[in-house]
């Protein structure tokens, strides 16, 4: 079925139910384990591991991430991070989860009481030189593969005094520096629109995620890919993604997602839409921290996509 348009202007409000027995924690969790569990195509779930990477490996992420990020709100943004990271080294040796940790921690950061686009801007404006020392050791700490050596960025350099000032800089090659630079515009005002859409279709919620995946690789060329295979290749996957979602009939588009999932997979997980999955985490928390996305889930919204 082909994706509906979506007004880049709608506004998405809170839900009367924000899922406020649950803390941010729980709900960032939740989020990851949403994210992972869904069939995204080039990524690891739970039908499909990489070599170095498995479902469990994230599945542990997930859990050993949830106390930290109660603690954001408290604790900053820069400190969340760095120790996420930790505590994920605690449970696996791989990268798991940095850049969902980068987009996760200063949204867990907004004091709950507040909606998260109201929050985020003067949250991110008031982050300082500490916070920057913190996120540059959580990179070091993560070794990310693909990032190379930038002049403006170069996690190997002395952080600087302003993280925001940083990833400004990285925001034209990097979709999560992107988010730090525009107060999470694209997370909020377009791709949580996008999951509202899907979830309010008559799919189960894992198929819903698969297709918000599939649309923002779309309409994004995907930054872990360009980084690691350059941007040609980045946007031949967006091409592809486009194609799956121009089908009109549901077999055709099962068939045309399958041939996706195996040409980002066919290069050793060199094209893996990494930081397009790290977007769909990022979204599915603020819907749930908003009350979009409630739990518990049906048990046959969980059946999803294999």
């Amino acid at each position: 079925m082909a994706a509906h348009p979506v007004d880049l202007e709608m506004e998405v409000t809170p839900a009367d139910s924000d899922n406020g027995d649950l803390s941010t924690g729980q709900l960032a969790s939740i989020a990851c384990l949403l994210e992972v569990s869904a069939a995204k195509p080039g990524n690891v779930h739970r039908s499909a591991d990489f070599a170095d990477m498995t479902f469990h490996d994230f599945q542990l992420s997930a859990v050993a991430v949830g106390p930290v990020l109660d603690r954001a709100c408290s604790e900053g943004v820069g400190a969340a991070v760095l120790g996420c990271i930790e505590a994920t080294r605690r449970v696996t040796s791989a990268n798991t989860n940095l850049g969902l940790v980068l987009l996760l921690a200063p949204l867990a950061a907004v004091r709950r009481e507040e909606p998260l686009s109201d929050g985020i801007s003067g949250l991110l404006e008031k982050m300082t030189a500490e916070d920057a020392s913190r996120v540059y050791r959580a990179i070091r700490l993560a070794q990310p593969g693909g990032l190379g050596e930038v002049d403006e960025m170069d996690v190997n350099a002395e952080p600087p005094q302003q993280l925001l000032t940083a990833m400004q800089q990285a925001s034209d090659r990097d979709m999560i520096a992107r988010q730090y630079s525009n107060n999470f515009q694209d997370v909020l005002e377009q791709f949580l629109p996008w999951l509202v859409e899907e979830l309010s279709s008559a799919r189960p919620t894992l198929e819903s995620i698969v297709r918000l995946h599939v649309r923002i690789m779309a309409g994004f060329p995907d930054s872990l890919i360009a980084r690691k295979c350059g941007r040609e290749t980045a946007c031949q996957a967006a091409s592809l993604a486009e194609q799956v979602l121009e089908c009109q009939d549901a077999r055709q588009y099962q068939e045309k997602l399958s041939d996706l999932d195996f040409w980002l997979r066919s290069d050793h997980h060199k094209r893996n839409p990494g930081t397009t999955a790290d977007l769909v985490g990022a979204t599915l928390f603020a819907a749930l921290r908003e009350g979009h996305l409630r739990v518990p889930l049906d048990t046959l919204d969980l059946a999803g996509v294999v």
